[in-house]
Formats: C-alpha cells, structure tokens, sequence
C-alpha cells in the first residue's frame, strides 16, 4: 500500500505567491511608487510566465500547472493594474472637470 505523503512535502513543493511591497507611509509618489512597484512585478510574473511557457511547449517541463498557474496570475495581475489605473485617470478627469 503507498504511503501518503505528508502535508510539510506538499506545502514545500507548491510555490508560494510573491508577498506585497509593504506599506509605506502616505506622502508624496506613494501611489506613484505603488504603482511603479506593481509594474515591476507584473513584469517579473510575465517573464516567467514566458519561461515556463517555452518549457512546456519544449517539453522540458514536468508539471503543466505550474504554467498555467504562472499564466493566470500574470493575467490576472495585469488586469488589476489596467483597473487602478483606469480609475485614476477617471479620477483626474473628474477633478479637471470641478475646476473649470
């Protein structure tokens, strides 16, 4: 009868996601930081989304989920910041209408 791995082989097998900037203190180019921070990540995630992509269809790759999971999270990455920035020029345009 096989054994059933346990759950610390599992965990350590499975990629852990990439942890936020931290918070920094509201002042001036905070937002802008945050953005230029969230950029650089999306970059990172695209780049090895690519990667992985290359090797699955190269056949170097042994597990297909970690591409596809790659794949979604740069996706879904790049959506959230179209949002935030649509909001924002929204936002300046609203502002640029109430002064004139």
């Amino acid at each position: 009868m096989p054994s059933i791995p346990s759950i610390d082989a599992i965990a350590s097998s499975i990629p852990l996601p990439v942890a936020p900037p931290a918070p920094s203190p509201a002042g001036d180019g905070a937002f802008a930081q945050s953005i230029t921070g969230a950029v650089d990540e999306l970059r990172a995630l695209q780049s090895t989304s690519n990667e992985l992509a290359v090797a699955a269809v190269t056949g170097d790759l042994d597990d297909i989920h970690s591409a596809m999971i790659a794949s979604s999270r740069a996706s879904v990455t790049l959506e959230l910041i179209s949002a935030v920035r649509n909001k924002g020029v929204d936002a300046f345009n609203e502002i640029m209408r109430m002064q004139a």
